[in-house]
């Protein structure tokens, strides 16, 4: 029996840029940039300065800017078995202490706020109808964390039409190997992975 292998160019097509970006900035709170948060990254600052850089560019270009963040009902009534999986998500519990959920850059006025309860922002949210509505076709991901949120998001984009570019600099991981990692599988299979200086000629 045969096996079917990949070939040279089964992976790394290029999805490009559209002519209507917008940015998402994926679950960027306390509880990631806050070293002694529940999910403090060790080196965070360097994605929050990059995501800051893209905002702007987003702003001055009058590009969309979305922000996402977990949220839970009191009790955690709503966190299914995710929370079971990953007991720390209780800290985005309405009723848990520490604000651990507030983000860390300020969302411009209009600017919207998409609450999820998942991984990625488009599951059980109005992200896609929103994106779509303001006529994006390509979607700039930045955010926290790379193997999680930002994968995730980057990956249904794709699957809802959009064309996900992922800012390298502007994501960030418990580790640079994950951060390496899922950056290169992100970019062989569903996503753009692109380097700062590029998004933000774009933008």
């Amino acid at each position: 029996m045969s096996v079917l292998r990949p070939h040279g160019s089964a992976f790394s097509g290029r999805l490009g840029w559209g002519r209507a970006p917008a940015v998402v900035v994926v679950d960027l709170v306390r509880a990631y940039t806050d070293r002694d948060g529940p999910f403090g990254l060790p080196d965070p600052e360097p994605a929050v300065a990059a995501t800051q850089l893209l905002v702007d560019a987003a702003r001055a270009d009058g590009h969309p800017v979305v922000w996402t963040v977990v949220r839970y009902a009191p009790g955690l009534a709503d966190a299914g078995l995710f929370v079971h999986k990953v007991p720390a998500l209780a800290c985005f519990g309405e009723d848990a202490p520490g604000h651990w959920g507030e983000l860390t850059l300020k969302p411009g006025a209009g600017e919207p706020v998409v609450v999820k309860q998942y991984a990625s922002a488009f599951f059980g949210t109005t992200l896609a109808s929103t994106l779509h509505g303001l006529g994006v076709d390509t979607l700039v991901v930045a955010g926290v964390s790379t193997s999680g949120c930002v994968r995730a998001t980057a990956t249904d984009a794709l699957n809802y039409g959009f064309r996900p570019q992922v800012v390298r600099q502007a994501c960030a991981d418990r580790t640079p190997a994950l951060h390496d990692s899922n950056l290169a599988d992100l970019d062989a299979k569903y996503a753009d992975v692109v380097d700062l200086p590029e998004a933000l000629a774009h933008l």
